[in-house]
């Protein structure tokens, strides 16, 4: 650059693009071709292949231009030049005054310069273009190849040019191709996607639009194609494919405008098929409407989480599913749509079948025995009579009632429990049947009892056979004539109210002694339902403790696994004498020192824990218990309990005797002999 030069770029003609000249280094020994590109508001800028660096000598000459002569030469250093307060150039500077700069001109360039130029600046442009693009001829041989496609795909422009396009890009769509289709049908073509290889033989992802390319005349001479590289694009779709669940989005008119193959799956749509069309349409949900969630996330702004739903499904059966909804947000917090994801739940549906058997409500066993009240609990549920439940303290006969309850056309209405055992008698006739303000000294209002609370639905008597003669007077009048007098009251009050009793003593026994009326006995006991304690049925104890460590894990914010085989084999080898109750102290006490993982035997509490370790060996070799130990464990328990008497045993298993016989000889059970005691 000229020391002198005009720092105002526009007070003098701009240099043309691409005006050559020779440069020349040192002695002129060294020679170079640099090229013009644009008048620099610090000089002319030109690019050279030459080896620059401040401190070095070199000379510049114009090539066949009008106004400067072929051997006019300038000559000059390269040199730092500050070109602000904290910025510094490097440049040419001239040892004398190069008179020719000026005297440049557009007119100075001949004629078939002007069309090179022409042509420079179609190419600079397509230069400046991100994606990749090429055109070829009627005979599809490149005729352009830009900077991006010559990064895209590896290959320079000179080594494609007048190639055909199918040798270069070798694309998965080039027997049905898209570039020719738009040829052939003169209308441009956009979005398609397809696999192009490069020069290194990779498969690329590229997404591409074409248009046929049209002479001044309006006539097809070739087409051009513009691609794009979307690995990153398909990258993130190969994620969304990989996912287990269904995911789509939709825009702000519930357009689908994604569709991964989880979804095209769970619904048995494609996704060509599914995107642009109304997602209430592909899915057909039990909430699609007021209460579609992806619709309320989008109004509200927030997400919605783990709604269970039904969907048609590929079968056109109706699907259960979960769903988790969030509004689409642009990056300036514009939401611009939804997404929402989809679980199948029918596993789950389906685990959760098979395992209602083993459940009633909050009633968890697969013992036979306890299995046998299970069937028939629907049919005493519908009944009116009213039923009386026997079994130890601890055994869950106030769960047995709920459970008759929530399966009764009285679920909706209340069920009031009372411990009649924990009143004394003074207190449980006026808790039972409530009370006229004046009755006795402190009745100042009226109260009513709890029948009168159980109006409509099922009252629960615990401990029945702790009341007293006259108590049990005045509760067979409410049984046999659906009314009762409150306390201090003379006007008899309607009773509405299926009554469910439970005991833990022996009534035949309580009767004999003339401590319960024969009468209330008979009118209790229509259905008698008793539950056997949990050392009877210890083959509930893995299921209770699973249930019991969720519940806990649940209320306690805890993520403990399970609990460890040795563990379990203190809990099978104890008799339980509280029964579920006990065993659910045992574990809540087990959780108090379990910070994480299985409960482990030394989480147990001390008196329950055996003092020979060797309880845990016989029960548990090698510190695990397989299915066939486990199953031996059972069936010999089960033969104590009924005396080895096997018909007994097979009718608690639920197994034919063949299959007793076969599994005592495999596991090589035998009887005791008693004799030799």
């Amino acid at each position: 650059m000229n020391e002198g030069f005009p720092t105002n770029r526009r007070s003098i003609q701009r240099f043309p693009f691409r005006l050559p000249f020779t440069l020349s280094i040192h002695d002129e020994s060294q020679k170079h071709s640099a090229t013009s590109v644009d008048l620099h508001h610090l000089g002319a800028q030109i690019t050279t292949k030459a080896d620059l660096s401040p401190g070095t000598r070199l000379f510049l000459r114009p090539a066949s231009l009008t106004g400067a002569e072929n051997s006019t030469m300038a000559s000059g250093e390269v040199k730092w030049r500050a070109t602000g307060p904290k910025l510094s150039r490097y440049g040419i500077s001239f040892d004398h005054d190069v008179k020719w700069l000026l005297s440049i001109d557009k007119q100075s360039i001949p004629s078939t310069q002007e069309a090179y130029d022409d042509k420079t600046v179609s190419e600079f442009v397509l230069n400046s273009i991100n994606d990749g693009v090429f055109s070829v001829d009627r005979k599809w041989r490149i005729t352009s190849f830009n900077k991006a496609a010559e990064k895209l795909t590896g290959f320079k422009r000179h080594e494609v040019l007048g190639r055909p396009c199918r040798e270069v890009f070798k694309s998965s769509s080039c027997d049905q191709c898209v570039l020719s289709e738009s040829i052939r049908h003169g209308k441009p073509i956009y979005n398609r996607a397809l696999f192009i290889t490069n020069k290194a033989g990779k498969r690329i992802p590229a997404n591409i639009n074409t248009t046929p390319l049209r002479d001044p005349s309006g006539a097809v001479v070739g087409g051009v194609q513009v691609f794009r590289n979307v690995s990153s694009v398909q990258g993130r779709g190969l994620i969304l494919d990989s996912i287990a669940d269904g995911v789509f989005t939709v825009d702000r008119q519930w357009k689908i405008t994604s569709f991964n193959r989880a979804a095209e799956k769970i619904t048995g749509v494609a996704a060509a098929d599914a995107i642009g069309q109304s997602c209430s349409d592909i899915f057909q949900a039990s909430i699609c409407g007021k209460t579609c969630a992806i619709a309320h996330s989008m109004c509200t702004g927030k997400p919605e989480s783990n709604r269970s739903i039904t969907i048609m499904g590929a079968d056109g059966k109706r699907l259960p599913v979960s769903i988790c909804a969030a509004p689409l947000v642009d990056s300036l917090g514009n939401i611009i749509g939804g997404v929402e994801s989809i679980r199948d739940l029918t596993l789950i549906a389906a685990l959760r079948k098979q395992l209602s058997r083993f459940q009633v409500g909050d009633l968890i066993s697969k013992s036979p025995s306890v299995q046998r009240i299970f069937e028939i609990l629907p049919d005493i549920a519908r009944s009116e009579s009213n039923v009386l439940v026997l079994g130890e303290s601890g055994t869950g006969k106030e769960l047995m009632a709920k459970a008759i309850h929530e399966q009764s056309e009285r679920a909706g209405k209340p069920f009031v429990a009372v411990n009649c055992g924990a009143l004394p008698d003074t207190l449980l006739e006026s808790e039972l049947f409530g009370y006229k303000a004046g009755a006795f000294t402190d009745a100042k209002k009226d109260r009513q009892g709890r029948f009168a609370a159980a109006e409509k639905g099922t009252l629960f008597l615990d401990e029945i056979g702790d009341i007293n003669l006259a108590v049990q007077v005045k509760l067979l009048r409410v049984i046999q004539s659906k009314q009762y007098e409150p306390l201090g009251s003379s006007s008899p009050v309607s009773a509405n109210v299926r009554i469910i009793a439970a005991t833990n003593r022996d009534l035949d026994a309580l009767m004999q002694e003339g401590l319960f009326r024969d009468d209330l006995y008979y009118r209790l006991n229509v259905v008698k339902l008793e539950i056997p304690p949990l050392r009877e049925r210890k083959e509930d104890i893995p299921v209770l403790v699973d249930h019991i460590i969720e519940k806990f894990n649940h209320t306690r914010n805890k993520e403990i696994g399970g609990m460890d085989d040795r563990a379990l084999a203190l809990l099978l080898s104890h008799d339980f004498p509280g029964n579920v109750r006990e065993l659910e102290n045992i574990i809540e006490y087990a959780f108090i020192l379990c910070q994480g993982g299985l409960i482990q035997p030394e989480h147990m509490p001390d008196p329950f824990k055996p003092k020979d370790k060797s309880v845990l060996t016989t029960i548990v070799p090698n510190s695990a218990m397989t299915m066939a130990q486990a199953e031996k464990m059972v069936i010999l328990q089960s033969l104590e309990r009924n005396n080895w008497r096997r018909m007994a045993t097979c009718r608690e298993l639920d197994i034919s005797k063949d299959t007793l016989r076969r599994k005592i000889s495999r596991y090589g059970i035998e009887q005791p002999d008693l004799t030799a005691a």
